[in-house]
Formats: C-alpha cells, sequence, structure tokens
C-alpha cells in the first residue's frame, strides 16, 4: 500500500482525452467536471497532438481533504501525458496547465501543492501569475521563510510525537531534521 494517488495514462490512436477507470472515491468521469481531465484538456488542446489520452485514476488521497489530492491529480495528469510525449514541456509550463484542474477543485488557480508536486522538494510559493500566455512562478527562500513555514506546521508534528528543527539553508539546499516519533502512524 501507498499514500498517494496513482495514474496510468496511455496514448491511444483515438483523438482527445478519456477517464476510462477511477478507483478509490467518486469522482466524475467526465473531461470537464475532474481535475486530471481539465488539467490534460487543456495541455492537449494547446499542443494538439496527434493521439490521444487514455486515463486511468486510483484516488488514495481523498478528495476535499485539504493535503492535496487535486493537485495530484491535476499534476499526474500532466506530467504523465508530458513524458509520454517525450517531454515537450518544462516544470514552469507543465504548472501553467495543472493549474487549470486545481481551479476545478478550488474556484481559483493556486499553485500551493502543485508546485511541490511539480518541482519537487521544499517549495515555497510567494506569487505566480500569467502574463501575455507566459507563466511566471516567483519562489523565494531564506532562512526566515523557513523558520516561518516550519514554525506553521510545528503544532501538528508535536500532536504526533514530533517536530523538525532547521539545519541550514546554502545553495538552493534546505537541510532539516527530523525529530521524535509520530504516534499515530
Amino acid at each position: 500500500d501507498s499514500v498517494g494517488d496513482e495514474m496510468i495514462i496511455n496514448k491511444i490512436s483515438e483523438k482527445g482525452i478519456k477517464i476510462s477507470k477511477i478507483d478509490g472515491y467518486d469522482l466524475p468521469y467526465e473531461i470537464e467536471k475532474n481535475v486530471a481531465g481539465v488539467s490534460a484538456l487543456a495541455m492537449y488542446e494547446a499542443l494538439q497532438p496527434v493521439c490521444g489520452f487514455d486515463i486511468e485514476i486510483y484516488k488514495k488521497i481523498k478528495p476535499g481533504s485539504g493535503i492535496g489530492s487535486s493537485s495530484a491529480s491535476a499534476a499526474g495528469s500532466v506530467f504523465g501525458m508530458n513524458e509520454l510525449l517525450g517531454r515537450p514541456l518544462n516544470k514552469i509550463e507543465l504548472t501553467k496547465y495543472a493549474l487549470k484542474g486545481e481551479a476545478l477543485a478550488s474556484q481559483c488557480e493556486h499553485a500551493d501543492n502543485l508546485a511541490p508536486a511539480i518541482f519537487g522538494g521544499f517549495t515555497l510559493v510567494r506569487s505566480y501569475s500569467i502574463k501575455k500566455n507566459k507563466f511566471e512562478v516567483t519562489m523565494t527562500l531564506s532562512e526566515t521563510k523557513i523558520e516561518e513555514a516550519l514554525e506553521s506546521i510545528r503544532p501538528f508534528l508535536k500532536q504526533d510525537g514530533g517536530d523538525v528543527e532547521f539545519i541550514s539553508y546554502d545553495n538552493n539546499v534546505v537541510k532539516l531534521r527530523l525529530l521524535g516519533a509520530c504516534s499515530t502512524c
């Protein structure tokens, strides 16, 4: 068993996007009502590939839980399609299309969970905007910002008998020490 969602995305000869399977939670199969579908369709319409894509979703993150369920679906669909197409898009461009699905779930485009899913690692998003078809993500990281982020999650870690200690920030690498033990995991 794993914690995260899983998706199987296949290239198909029939043009368009289709969702053929959803397992785990009751989600819509209609592309325009599904976060993964909306993100995939936005990317598909922009790239206009000669193939189509069939998406299977194995949903393990509870929708509406606040821990990135919609971001996992949005990021997963565009990442998988990008891989199958030979990686024509960079991470900024993938985020641009994944935001469309996130907007369906949250009624606004926000990259707070999308950016870490696509960029990886510890990611703080300060702002993002789309100007003249160019998507810009500005991320600033300072020791003060890192400490503020850690202070905001520390109470939750302590509830489970854990904590986190900031070690260093150098050359865009944050080093943390995880402390304690999770009593409910």
